[in-house]
């Protein structure tokens, strides 16, 4: 795909697959950062306050790592792209799983039900200092999940690296998800079209 930034350069801040991905599917190239921060130190009662708050540590985290002064004075702009998600279940927000257990706990809950993920973005630009930030909730609802397609997804691993241990892109859940009200790429970590209009906004001003 054509090379869309060629008037300015990207950041990724993220160690994550899923988001290196999206952001190269949408024609964007970019290097990356990885913010390494305690997540469990910033606490937020509203899962959209707490990815927001999430994405603007990690944002901060990485910028102490950055010659910015050099950002300003280099001719083209550069981006540092921060996010963050939460699986949201009756009301109750889920993180990474903290073990095989609590895995198998998350999605024995989703079969037959529904969960919500909501996620954040924050943009900022390097040379200019303007940062924005926006979150999206996308609402996924299940059909029953076979116990033994719950054990396989535990084996397998990934489920114990994402938010409330929901990968409905896995081969191996994607026959039992219902209905996705919302976009996969928001569910997968980096929602394409508010990422967009981010950048877009952060290079106008």
């Amino acid at each position: 795909m054509e090379d869309q930034n060629s008037q300015f350069k990207i950041i990724l801040g993220s160690s994550s697959m899923p988001r290196r991905k999206i952001l190269a599917e949408m024609g964007y190239e970019f290097t990356l950062m990885s913010a390494d921060i305690d997540e469990k130190a910033v606490r937020k009662e509203k899962p959209e306050e707490l990815v927001m708050a999430l994405a603007a540590a990690k944002a901060e985290a990485i910028l102490q790592r950055l010659p910015v002064c050099d950002y300003v004075k280099e001719a083209e702009p550069t981006l540092l792209i921060t996010s963050d998600q939460v699986v949201v279940y009756e009301g109750v927000i889920r993180e990474k799983p903290a073990n095989a257990e609590e895995a198998r706990e998350f999605l024995k809950g989703y079969s037959g039900g529904h969960a919500a993920t909501v996620g954040s973005v924050l943009v900022t630009n390097l040379k200019t200092g303007f940062r924005k930030g926006d979150w999206d909730r996308v609402e996924i609802h299940f059909n029953q999940i076979p116990d033994e397609v719950i054990e396989k997804l535990i084996e397998e691993g990934n489920v114990l690296r994402v938010a409330g241990g929901l990968l409905i892109e896995n081969p191996s859940i994607k026959p039992y998800v219902k209905q996705v009200v919302g976009t996969i790429d928001s569910v997968m970590g980096l929602p394409k079209a508010l990422t967009d209009k981010l950048i877009k906004e952060a290079l106008s001003v």
